[in-house]
């Protein structure tokens, strides 16, 4: 796997960068982008809450502690050149606050920290679902608003975090922005085994006229624009206080994407489906029960999945191309490909 990040590598963030933190380390992407700067040969970080001995095997620095923490935060990020602040709680359902607090309150706490002890330059990890309505998406790029009203408490509450990390960007501390959409690949532990699951229990109906899309994003395409924004902070100060929508730059019907996904792993296409009108009032109805009943987990329809799940979002990644020096080097084919044989190792 780690040569495979090797056609990456960037010299970009000059020798003389030694740590660099990443908060969120062990998860998918964090995993990923730890990865990449490992093979670029620099001293790396981990900042999150569970241990990862497989990320010590590879020689990282591994460092428990929770965003909410100002204490632990501080002394993840001293002595750091580079923070990429990847740690987040993602999700559709949800308490506000359990939004709130890593993903706010969390990057105050990294920002105050960053200043205190002198990090040069932070990439923050944000979403394309930023700025995401209710409406179709079709190749907006980074002059589209925030949404009035945010479709989620992990929309609104990234949305938030942006605008902190955008707004702290000055001559001592360079900030950065990136937005990936719907990011995969082998060893995703969110969207694919979803995706899976779902199928399998029978759950996955088609949301909408089935025409709706979208841009996705491969995991170590991601992982690489991290470090080309690492670098460009450096080299183009045009760059520095800015928010990047990041993508394989390969719109696919969300549909065909999926029964793609599942004709891998044997399972039958998708078939049925629903009106965007009804499953917007079925998630309602079911968030609705969910409240009054206190139950566990998510509901399996929300408004804002419903919403998502049958309209159009795909972005211009052009300024990501032009400023960051940003090109999706593993396509959408290749990708599935490598996903495949992930798979049938998985199995």
């Amino acid at each position: 796997m780690s040569t495979e990040k090797k056609e990456f590598s960037s010299e970009s963030l000059r020798p003389a960068v030694k740590q660099v933190l990443v908060t969120g380390g062990g998860g998918f992407l964090g995993r990923a982008v730890v990865e990449h700067l490992l093979a670029a040969g620099y001293e790396v970080r981990s900042f999150a809450r569970g241990d990862y001995p497989e990320l010590r095997q590879r020689g990282v620095t591994v460092i428990r502690g929770n965003l909410t923490d100002p204490d632990a935060v501080r002394r993840a990020c001293e002595g750091c050149a580079i923070v990429f602040h990847n740690a987040a709680k993602a999700g559709v359902w949800g308490d506000f606050d359990s939004f709130y607090r890593p993903n706010v309150v969390g990057t105050k706490n990294i920002l105050a920290a960053c200043g205190r002890v002198g990090v040069g330059r932070l990439v923050f990890t944000s979403s394309a679902s930023v700025v995401f309505g209710d409406a179709d998406m079709e190749g907006a790029d980074e002059s589209v608003p925030y949404p009035a009203h945010p479709r989620s408490p992990y929309t609104a509450t990234k949305a938030e975090g942006e605008r902190l990390v955008l707004a702290a960007d000055s001559p001592s501390m360079r900030t950065i922005s990136l937005r990936p959409h719907l990011i995969w690949g082998p060893g995703d532990t969110q969207i694919i085994p979803r995706i899976l699951a779902q199928a399998r229990a029978g759950k996955i109906i088609r949301v909408g006229a089935g025409k709706n899309i979208i841009d996705t994003t491969y995991i170590d395409n991601v992982a690489a624009a991290h470090l080309l924004a690492a670098t460009a902070l450096m080299d183009n100060p045009q760059a520095s206080g800015r928010a990047y929508f990041i993508s394989n730059g390969e719109p696919v019907n969300l549909w065909d994407f999926v029964n793609r996904i599942l004709a891998m792993a044997g399972i039958t296409p998708i078939r049925r489906g629903i009106p965007k009108s009804v499953a917007v009032i079925l998630g309602a109805m079911a968030e609705s029960i969910h409240l009054a009943l206190k139950l566990p987990g998510e509901p399996r329809m929300t408004r804002f999945l419903a919403e998502e799940l049958s309209t159009s979002h795909w972005f211009d990644i052009s300024a990501a191309r032009r400023e960051l020096k940003y090109e999706p080097r593993v396509s959408m084919e290749e990708g599935l490909l490598r996903l495949q044989t992930w798979l049938k190792g998985s199995n």
